[in-house]
């Protein structure tokens, strides 16, 4: 089970049986947005405050996934979840609406892999039949929290990037039941805290990018593989600059990833035409990819194994206002259609 350092090896390949995926306005406008599940039409989603409809966009989200294979609450073992968030309460207030037996999640923006890693080790050990993780995000929530209010007006740098406002959900079984071919873990590996001293929260990419490649080296290293295996590697939200530092970072540890097999959540979700900087990013940015398009993509034969890397900046506004360097942090799951 345990496969070098800090990997996993599931033998038991659980599924991912359906899932929901659910974005805002601004997503709707995006490159994939037939890919979704549902949009809503404004960033209020029938609330009254912004972390509100972050709660909602994880409720619809998890509501589309059990629908799907008409599954009840009581169907589901445990929910495993985060968002950005003070106290990630948009998840535990969702959580509450659905009374899972709940493990709350926060690893930044790698909580969508952190999430599919443990779920897929709880099945594998038999600690739970079915299982819903994700993860979520609100741009104009996320945006109060760590910098100004949209309302402000600031002006960002070309590194920054756009918050999504999205949630990603899957159900994961053991799959017994299943004949016919479907999306597996295989595997996954789990990141260390990285921390180069970059203190930029406008620059989150170049941030994340060494913990990404920390991850990939480790998995590679831990399986014996190379990037060869996989017919595509993502990942979560390092946008065009840290995508970038990671390919270099990569070929530094004798790992060369090409421009046609390495991509980016955050690159892949918008338009050109979208003003976003650098590109996309937030929690709910590999979520929805992943439970979206790439599995999409892969049960229209496109991918066969691809592994997903989310990558997390591990700060606060606390942490930022008192001068703190950004620790981040990237876990790694392989999927293969098996």
């Amino acid at each position: 089970m345990l496969k070098g350092g800090r990997s996993w090896i599931f033998e038991k390949q659980p599924a991912i049986l359906s899932t929901g995926v659910v974005g805002g306005p601004f997503e709707k406008q995006g490159k994939l947005s037939d890919d979704f599940d549902r949009f809503f039409d404004d960033l209020w989603m029938g609330q009254d405050s912004y972390e509100k409809a972050n709660r909602t966009l994880i409720e619809d989200a998890v509501q589309i996934a059990l629908d799907k294979q008409k599954l009840q609450k009581e169907d589901v073992q445990f929910f495993l979840t985060g968002d950005l968030i003070n106290q990630i309460t948009p998840s535990s207030f969702a959580a509450r609406t659905f009374s899972f037996p709940y493990f709350g999640l926060f690893g930044a923006c790698s909580t969508s892999m952190e999430g599919l890693a443990l779920a897929a080790f709880l099945v594998n050990h038999q600690g739970a039949e079915k299982v819903v993780t994700g993860a979520s995000s609100h741009n104009s929530a996320t945006e109060k929290q760590f910098r100004y209010p949209t309302e402000y007006g600031g002006q960002k740098p070309p590194t920054a990037q756009w918050t999504v406002t999205g949630a990603g959900y899957a159900v994961v079984g053991n799959g017994t039941d299943i004949t016919s071919p479907a999306p597996r873990v295989t595997s996954a590996t789990i990141g260390k805290v990285i921390d180069l001293g970059l203190s930029d929260p406008f620059n989150m990419g170049g941030a994340m990018a060494p913990a990404a490649a920390d991850t990939m080296t480790g998995h590679f290293q831990d399986l014996g593989r190379d990037p060869s295996y996989y017919d595509l590697i993502v990942t979560g939200d390092l946008a065009a600059i840290g995508r970038q530092t990671a390919m270099e970072l990569m070929k530094e540890n004798g790992y060369t990833l090409t421009e046609q097999q390495y991509k980016d959540c955050g690159l892949l979700i918008y338009g050109e035409d979208q003003p976003v900087q650098s590109g996309a990013s937030g929690p709910g940015c590999s979520a929805a990819v992943l439970y979206g398009h790439l599995l999409n993509e892969m049960k229209k034969g496109t991918y066969k194994r691809i592994l997903v890397v989310a990558t997390g900046a591990l700060l606060s506004p606390l942490t930022f206002q008192q001068g703190e360097t950004i620790p981040c942090i990237a876990h790694a799951v392989s999927i293969e259609f098996v």
